[in-house]
């Protein structure tokens, strides 16, 4: 008995998963660089300290009191209780956590829906690589983890039983608190429902029909999750918050980078057409089938991905099982009766020996915060008692809402929140030269500017007679408006 639980503790498809955490940490310890994060920072804090989730803007002047969704409170407060244990290094340890539980839930679901634990890591492989920008102390790491844990909880549902279905409801709970993603959640399951009710064989597409009591357990779990869906702070506006982004925001569709259109000649956009060419090919080479679910799903992660770049890690999680259950006939599966406890515990041990030493260290930490964000810059203002309103560069928001909240910003990351007050165009135009730099300076009466040091406007402000430079690096520069004495000479 003891070696039977040995056998299944140092088995090959767990040392296999271990690979995954070394491989999780190489991946998060360069990334305490996202913007955002400083920003989520706050509110989790503003949470953890009060007791009470905002429902209007608290860091800004311009979209002051201005109504926001709290579409992500739950995700920030574990963001803020990471930095509470420790710092840098607990939000580096978040990523990790939360980055290697992402790999290994795509590599279960893979193996599940593949009945091959070798070709899963290989699907653990094209979600983290798809992944991208959504490996960062931000919510949507969180959203996509619980993607992954719904596509478990289906396939569970489907081969082993359907009670499976039920664990639907409380993920949605979690998902609608954590980020806005939950509308995709919502529309996989009701892919999978629609999808049971066809019965076909068109060449290798093929619909295999679930059984009723299936069909109604699932159907059933997914009217209960609906309502789940109202357990949230605002109601309402909260679950129809994604239509709002998607249909309804278009500036913040043209101006944010992650929202563009997916670049077909990049790495990622000729990894997606791979992709599709290896689930589409294998089928018309009558080697393989492709299931009707399996279509409308690669449909769905495919739309997603070439509409947003933001979206290319729903495509990964989507696609990967796809592929793994095509190519798991040209790979021999796992035999346990062979399998040996000690090459894998080696294995293991020397995983968590590598995670241990790659994870960086508090100094690496700090300095990645001080290359990414305006910390010297932040020091200056502080030391000198410089007055405000103040002009802050885009990327310099989150951290100046975390770092200087006695300096409330112009504009941040929370994007949204400056299409709803009407601000970002009017930003927008200022940042790139297509108004007169002097009227938002005069509207908002800004008594100094802290720019990134290579901006467009860092050159202009250098040559407006009414402002003068006080500080610079290698970051940032702050102007400041000069005085009618100053201008007079």
């Amino acid at each position: 008995m003891r070696m039977q639980v040995l056998r299944r503790v140092f088995s090959f498809p767990v040392a296999l998963a271990g690979a995954l955490l070394p491989f999780a940490v190489l991946n998060a310890r360069s990334r305490l660089n996202d913007p955002d994060v400083w920003w989520h920072l706050k509110m989790g804090q503003v949470i953890w300290m009060t007791h009470v989730i905002p429902t209007t803007d608290l860091f800004s002047y311009t979209a002051h009191n201005q109504s926001i969704v709290p579409q992500e409170w739950l995700a920030e407060v574990t963001i803020y209780a990471a930095y509470l244990g420790g710092g840098y290094s607990g939000l580096m340890l978040w990523l990790c956590l939360f980055t290697t539980a992402l790999l290994c839930t795509a590599y279960l679901l893979c193996s599940l829906y593949s009945g091959n634990s070798k070709v899963a890591f290989p699907g653990a492989m094209i979600v983290w690589f798809f992944a991208g920008i959504a490996l960062s102390i931000r919510p949507q790491l969180i959203a996509y983890l619980l993607l992954l844990a719904e596509l478990v909880a289906i396939h569970l549902g489907r081969t082993r039983n359907p009670r499976w279905f039920f664990l639907l409801p409380p993920l949605f709970v979690l998902w609608i608190n954590c980020h806005g993603s939950f509308i995709l959640g919502i529309i996989v399951a009701g892919v999978f429902l629609f999808s049971a009710f066809f019965n076909f064989e068109l060449g290798s597409l093929v619909a295999q029909p679930w059984d009723a009591r299936s069909r109604k357990t699932l159907l059933l779990a997914l009217t209960l999750s609906l309502p789940a869906l109202f357990l949230n702070p605002v109601g309402i506006r909260q679950i129809l918050y994604p239509f709002d982004t998607l249909f309804n925001q278009h500036l913040l569709m043209a101006d944010v980078e992650e929202w563009a259109p997916l670049k077909m000649n990049s790495p990622s956009g000729i990894a997606l057409l791979a992709i599709l060419l290896c689930c589409f090919l294998l089928p018309v080479l009558r080697r393989s089938v492709l299931y009707w679910h399996e279509l409308l799903l690669l449909a769905l992660g495919t739309w997603l991905a070439v509409s947003h770049v933001r979206l290319l890690a729903a495509f990964g999680i989507l696609a990967a099982p796809v592929v793994v259950r095509q190519l798991a006939a040209y790979w021999d599966g796992y035999d346990f009766e062979k399998d040996r406890i000690w090459p894998n515990a080696v294995f293991l041990a020397a995983s968590l020996l590598v995670a241990y030493l790659a994870y960086p260290n508090s100094n690496s930490l700090q300095a990645q915060v001080e290359e990414q964000s305006p910390v010297k810059a932040v020091k200056f203002l502080e030391a000198n008692g410089i007055a405000g309103p103040m002009l802050n560069d885009y990327t310099f928001g989150g951290y100046l809402i975390w770092a200087a909240p006695q300096y409330p910003v112009m504009i941040d990351g929370r994007t949204d929140l400056y299409v709803w007050s009407g601000f970002l165009g009017e930003y927008g135009n200022w940042a790139n030269l297509q108004s007169d730099p002097h009227l938002l300076l005069d509207k908002y009466k800004v008594g100094f500017c802290l720019l990134n040091s290579q901006s467009p406007m860092a050159r202009v402000l250098s040559l407006l007679p009414d402002w003068k430079q006080v500080y610079s690096d290698d970051k940032s520069v702050i102007y400041m408006r000069k005085t009618p004495a100053e201008s007079a000479r």
